[in-house]
């Protein structure tokens, strides 16, 4: 699966793309061993940018506006023409608790074993590695466990743990994997919403990125398996203006997903700042289902307080 040479050729080479996706080959390198797959980056001469935020040249949603069926292969994709978020699923916790423990304790280790690092990323239908060691990537579409090695994938139901990592192959995972044979009980119409909603972060969490230039503390958008949510840090730290960006996928104080604004240092109580359970700022599902334009909503409510923290 290589998600920028895939859309490079869905324009016919006509231009240079940028996805929201992890795409090979595997970058061995710091500080993040993994590509940036929105940036800009090196253009050749003459040649134009499409993307799915603001450092192209053209976005997708442009492309897609006359084209139907590139518009359906942006939405799926969240570059562009962008489908409305739904109703959260009933099983949507228990599916939610499985693949976290999928995310934390077997994918986010092979990651770590190969270059020290276990931030996880947005990829189509779910969530999953950047490429690694061997253009190695796992990732999770539905209730399926998908590796790709050198090429090659092979995919296996989700079942449990023990049964993920055999899948994987041990040599991947660090010794002290932490592992179990309990049934994991994915429930595929679950699994195929927190894909949606990842989607939908990404392509919130790269706009607001984009957003905020190039300073030299500038995070990438990542999945952090311990929380299983995708988020940034953004800001100063020093002026003491940084904080994380996110949205979650429910947690133990929030069965539904939400956004929220975490500053590194507790602001000021006022309107924006009122987070439950900790000092900072959430926008609820309901808000968001509500809202004329969901993403609209999202990057609203973040660079209000973007701009509380930072002027």
């Amino acid at each position: 699966m290589n998600p920028r040479a895939e859309a490079y050729e869905r324009l016919g080479g006509r231009y240079e793309v940028r996805v929201l996706e992890p795409s090979p080959p595997a970058i061995d390198s710091d500080p993040w061993y993994a590509d940036d797959p929105a940036a800009r980056a090196d253009v050749p001469s003459g040649r134009e940018v499409v993307s799915p935020v603001a450092t192209g040249d053209l976005r997708w949603e442009q492309l897609a506006a006359e084209d139907p069926q590139l518009a359906d292969w942006c939405a799926d994709r969240w570059l562009g023409s962008y489908r409305r978020l739904g109703q959260a699923p009933a099983n949507l916790v228990a599916t939610r608790l499985a693949l976290h423990a999928l995310a934390e304790r077997v994918i986010a280790p092979a990651r770590r074993n190969a270059n020290t690092k276990f931030g996880l990323r947005y990829t189509r239908g779910g969530f999953g590695t950047p490429f690694f060691g061997d253009d190695v990537q796992i990732r999770v579409v539905g209730n399926e466990l998908i590796v790709v090695e050198s090429g090659h994938e092979r995919r296996a139901p989700i079942t449990s743990l023990d049964a993920a990592a055999e899948h994987i192959g041990r040599r991947l995972l660090p010794d002290d994997v932490e592992l179990g044979a309990d049934a994991l009980g994915v429930d595929p119409e679950a699994a195929a919403f927190l894909g949606e909603w990842y989607g939908f972060a990404a392509s919130v969490l790269e706009e607001l990125r984009a957003g905020t230039g190039n300073a030299p503390d500038l995070a990438r958008v990542q999945l952090w398996p311990e929380h299983f949510d995708l988020a940034v840090d953004l800001g100063s730290a020093d002026a003491g203006g940084r904080a994380s960006y996110g949205l979650s996928p429910g947690d133990e104080q929030h069965p539904e997903p939400y956004a929220y604004v975490a500053p590194w240092e507790t602001p000021a109580p006022g309107e924006l700042w009122q987070g439950v359970g900790f000092s900072g700022a959430e926008l609820g599902y309901g808000e968001l289902l509500d809202a004329p334009d969901q993403r609209q909503a999202a990057l609203e409510f973040f660079r209000t307080r973007l701009t509380a923290l930072t002027n």
